[in-house]
């Protein structure tokens, strides 16, 4: 794994913004960044991708372990979300896409840093993004991105399971609406019928008992880019649990445990000492030296707590209130001070391709900058 510095195309801006990039600058900062690129062979790519197929079958048990050992209440997740969860997970809706994020260096075992299968951003950037800069700058090297094909034949297989036109939800922020809107274009380019709102425009109406669009037309199947931890603290989450039988979520309400950071201790009880996890625990740091404090439920680099010997670093954020996991610290690789962080993406239960961040610190946040990946065959 070597990062290589290169010469941005000179109209990169109007190229990214043509792909639906429209927030590829945070202020006065690039947040993409094609000033520079990371490079693999073919056997890291195999690694990595053979490395995320394990350990997403592995978190997969461990949601079975938490619903066959009703550990739900060291998620902090609610009792009647508990009962909604086994429903689902019983019926087995279908799941579109998730992201783990993963520390490596391309020489010792990829490490399983958490894995956000609820409501993961930076979509666009992996899918299209990346892989047009790729074919402008590189176009004999390869890449390591399947997504827009894998979500596509995945909407595919829904046609004939969905109920009416699917929704796709999300909240006003830029790269929010960016994501669903990129998931829905794929949808639409499977043959689904689709229409988009926010959040804060889904209705309820006591008199049918049904979630309804502005036009009063019931909502059946909806995409939602909105964690459910959120929708649990609010009415809306309570007539979600209601109604579970009679609409589609996606992603379904399982989905919750595996986003939540707790899966990470629960992940090491189950697996003690395997190559991909890192040792972890819900009761605090135990004899580990050097480690991280995380929210349960946490997103962006929020609240984190790293601690090495006497020396601690802690970002601010509004998180924490549902408890903490303590995580040994995985250090991220250091190129002259940037630290990228490996997001692999897994569409339908299979990895399908990365995306990495960078930082100039050791805690990933939302201004982390997205650079390019290649490999070599």
């Amino acid at each position: 794994m070597q990062r290589r510095s290169i010469s941005p195309r000179s109209d990169w801006e109007k190229r990214v913004e043509q792909q639906g990039l429209i927030y590829h600058t945070v202020g006065n900062q690039p947040y993409w960044d094609e000033s520079a690129y990371y490079q693999f062979n073919a056997a890291q790519i195999d690694e990595l991708e053979a490395a995320s197929n394990d350990l997403h079958a592995k978190c997969l048990e461990a949601v079975q372990y938490v619903i066959d050992h009703d550990r739900f209440a060291a998620l902090c997740v609610p009792r009647n979300a508990a009962d909604a969860i086994c429903k689902a997970w019983e019926e087995e809706p279908p799941a579109i896409y998730g992201r783990m994020d993963l520390s490596w260096d391309g020489r010792t075992s990829p490490k399983l840093l958490e894995y956000n299968a609820d409501t993961p951003t930076a979509l666009l950037e992996a899918a299209v993004v990346q892989w047009y800069w790729l074919r402008d700058a590189f176009p004999r090297a390869d890449q390591f991105n399947s997504i827009h094909e894998r979500l596509i034949a995945k909407w595919k297989e829904l046609r004939a399971w969905l109920r009416g036109p699917l929704y796709f939800a999300n909240i006003a922020d830029k790269e929010d609406f960016m994501t669903a809107a990129y998931l829905r274009d794929t949808a639409t380019q499977a043959g689904l019928q689709t229409t988009a709102l926010l959040m804060k425009d889904i209705g309820w109406q006591d008199r049918t008992r049904r979630f309804v669009d502005l036009r009063d037309q019931p909502i059946r199947s909806i995409f939602k880019l909105y964690p459910w931890e959120w929708m649990l603290h609010e009415d809306f989450g309570r007539h979600a649990i209601e109604t579970a039988g009679e609409v589609q979520w996606i992603e379904p309400i399982w989905k919750m445990v595996l986003s939540n950071k707790g899966i990470l201790a629960i992940l090491w009880e189950m697996f003690p000492g395997h190559p991909n996890l890192l040792e972890a625990y819900l009761d605090g740091p135990h004899q580990m030296q050097q480690y991280v404090r995380k929210p349960k439920m946490s997103r962006e680099g929020a609240n984190i707590t790293l601690v090495d010997g006497d020396q601690k670093l802690e970002t601010p954020g509004d998180y924490g209130e549902g408890g903490y996991v303590w995580q040994a610290a995985a250090p991220l690789p250091d190129f002259r001070g940037k630290r990228p962080v490996i997001g692999s993406w897994v569409i339908d239960g299979e990895a399908a391709g990365i995306g990495i961040r960078e930082s100039d610190g050791p805690v990933t946040n939302n201004t982390s900058r997205f650079v390019p990946h290649l490999f070599l065959k």
